[in-house]
């Protein structure tokens, strides 16, 4: 799993890549598969995660999109869950969030987004503090899991203990483990939950000309 691991590169006008990640969930049936793209306009990270839900089968698709500095601008939750089907809207803006055009209270000062169902959304939050090793630091998101009925404030707690390592706490959950990261990125070991198995990273083709404008 270590040889396939490629660094994510900075962001910079030029460095425009793909990276690809497959999961297996530890707790119950399921796997998770996702992309991040990057170019100059930002990176959108896409996926879909498959699992055993109480209520019955579950695949939900999800999406985020990102500035270049890793901050969320919107994302976007669809699928079902045993026989109840879903499609949320999220969106992240100078008044705060909105889930499907409402507005929020209390998330304002939030930057990142966070699903419950994968373990592909601590990535952006991660190199968007970036914190030196043995530091800690207090990340709050804005969380959305399959069974919520709004974006509810996640407190989580980092602290660096190398390259590619970190002490995780989310108490209101409650969870705690240590996670261990690609260099890429990518959570490889998210101990009791998800499991990587296998990382890819390949150049994204350059296309010249006016970048498209993501939808919304």
């Amino acid at each position: 799993m270590v040889d396939d691991r490629v660094r994510l590169r900075s962001g910079e006008e030029g460095d425009r890549m793909n990276e690809r990640a497959l999961w297996r969930r530890l707790d119950r049936p399921g796997h998770d598969a996702a992309a991040l793209t990057s170019d100059v306009a930002g990176r959108s990270l896409c996926g879909v995660a498959v699992f055993l839900h109480e209520a019955g089968p579950a695949r939900v698709d999800y999406s985020v999109d990102l500035d270049p500095s890793w901050r969320t601008l919107r994302g976007r939750v669809n699928g079902f869950v045993g026989d109840r089907t879903f499609d949320h809207i999220i969106s992240r803006g100078p008044e705060g969030w909105r889930l499907n055009g409402t507005l929020i209270a209390g998330l304002d000062q939030l930057d990142d987004l966070d699903f419950g169902f994968t373990p592909a959304t601590n990535m952006q939050q991660l190199q968007r503090a970036k914190p030196a090793i043995g530091q800690t630091i207090d990340l709050a998101v804005a969380w959305f899991d399959v069974d919520a009925v709004t974006l509810t404030k996640l407190p989580q707690r980092y602290q660096r203990r190398s390259e590619t390592t970190y002490s995780y706490e989310a108490p209101t959950i409650p969870y705690e483990g240590l996670l261990e990261l690609t260099s890429n990125g990518f959570v490889a070991n998210y101990p009791g939950l998800w499991i990587l198995e296998k990382s890819v990273s390949a150049p994204r083709a350059i296309v010249k000309g006016p970048i498209p404008h993501r939808a919304t």
